[in-house]
């Protein structure tokens, strides 16, 4: 499995439990700190996360980051 292909399956998960809870890229982005457009870069697969935003995401989602990379 290649970086690309890592990088849409982390996406998905976010946007997967994202959307479970009923949250906005907006709201989920106020919640990590971070903006709206960079949340839809993640998700999309576009953009590398670095460990702390990858953990602040995972907080705001009640998970841990293990459950975000299933790879």
């Amino acid at each position: 499995m290649n970086i690309e292909q890592k990088r849409l399956l982390l996406g998905s998960a976010v946007r997967a439990r994202r959307e479970k809870q009923g949250l906005s890229q907006e709201k989920l982005a106020l919640m990590v700190g971070s903006s709206k457009s960079h949340i839809w870069r993640i998700e999309t697969g576009r953009v590398g996360v670095g460990l702390d935003d990858l953990a602040r995401i995972a907080d705001a989602l009640g998970t841990e980051v293990r459950n975000l990379i299933a790879f």
